[in-house]
């Protein structure tokens, strides 16, 4: 009797005991399951941090303008009489591009020339007569005054002749034609522009501190718009000596080859001159870092014992190109950086990376449209 009682006591104490650690462990699982949903894994998308080649340059932003550019016109006013050049044509420098109505004007060099030609006679005349002493010195000094007179009518009459013709100061590309033959032009209107080509400047304003960076002959390369996959290049010409003193900007001039005459004057262009030697550092998307006043940060994602966990560290950063930033330490090769979601994170977050979209990577990125 005693013994069965044992056993059943023994048994009572198996099944409670089982009772209660069953009660203790679905305690803990509930535990858990309220601690997941609470602290749910947040959805980022990673990198692996690499390095990668980079070179150290500047950019600025520039404006094309021409070696040799002007708007033509006249001197003096007339009527067009003749038009020797089609719109766009390229020319050589002194061709002859519009005649204005000069017959008055060559009839009257005509005629002074007639009187040179007579204060010419009489001189000559003279001075025979001075030798054999039949004239005075008085005389044959008044005769030289009068050939001379005569003869810088003369040349004074050519140069307003030569006013009505309209040259090409500089060999170039003419634009669009702005007369027609028959029209009265007044003196300083514009017929036509002209702008030598190649080679072409670029002009554009760097900091005081690029200063010790770049020297007259170091080579640049600078891209347009309308030619996103395009560069040309060329080298600097000249540094103003004087900074702004508003701006403390120094103003660059670089020439550009352009024999296909893509570049045209008035076109903006970002240029961009290499400074040294090629360095590796790591790059990380522009996204994945936090900038803040009190320093930049990312996230790393590291493994926990409870699965991917997010940290926050800070970084130094150093120069960008394009989406991609340089992070010269805080990151070492092969750590996990978040590239997005960073907004819902902080130090000990749960996360489940997810990669279908990343955020733009590209050192040198061209706008959609193209």
């Amino acid at each position: 009797m005693i013994k069965r009682m044992v056993i059943m006591l023994f048994a009572t104490s198996i099944v409670l005991g089982g009772f209660f650690a069953f009660q203790q462990f679905k305690a803990h699982i509930i535990q858990q399951v309220m601690a997941s949903m609470a602290n749910p894994p947040q959805t980022v998308s990673a990198i692996t941090a690499e390095m990668q080649d980079w070179q150290p340059k500047i950019e600025a932003i520039g404006s094309l303008r021409a070696v040799n550019g002007a708007d033509l016109s006249p001197e003096v006013s007339g009527v067009v009489d003749q038009i020797d050049f089609e719109s766009g044509d390229d020319v050589a420098a002194g061709k002859v591009l519009l005649r204005l109505r000069s017959e008055d004007d060559a009839a009257k060099l005509q005629a002074l020339k007639a009187t040179a030609d007579l204060a010419q006679v009489t001189y000559n005349r003279d001075l025979k007569q001075w030798k054999a002493q039949t004239v005075s010195q008085a005389t044959l000094d008044a005769d030289n005054f009068n050939l001379k007179n005569a003869l810088a009518q003369v040349e004074e009459q050519k140069a307003v002749l030569d006013k009505k013709l309209l040259r090409a100061p500089f060999a170039g590309h003419l634009g669009i034609r702005a007369v027609d033959l028959g029209q009265y032009l007044n003196a300083g209107a514009t017929v036509v522009t002209l702008q030598a080509l190649d080679p072409i400047y670029v002009d554009f304003f760097l900091p005081q501190q690029a200063l010790d960076r770049i020297s007259v002959g170091q080579e640049v390369s600078a891209a347009v718009d309308t030619y996103p996959n395009q560069r040309f290049g060329g080298k600097i010409t000249a540094i103003n000596p004087l900074v702004d003193a508003s701006s403390r900007n120094v103003q660059v001039r670089a020439s550009l080859g352009n024999p296909d005459r893509k570049l045209v004057p008035g076109m903006f262009a970002t240029v961009e001159i290499d400074t040294g030697p090629p360095q590796s550092h790591i790059t990380l998307p522009q996204t994945a870092i936090a900038y803040n006043s009190y320093g930049s940060t990312v996230y790393l994602v590291e493994q926990g014992s409870n699965g991917r966990m997010a940290r926050q560290t800070f970084v130094t950063t150093g120069a960008t190109r394009g989406d991609q930033v340089a992070v010269l330490s805080g990151v070492k090769t092969g750590d996990v950086v978040v590239t997005a979601g960073q907004m819902k994170l902080h130090n000990g977050s749960p996360v489940a990376i997810d990669n279908t979209v990343q955020p733009t990577d590209n050192p040198a990125p061209t706008p959609p449209d193209h």
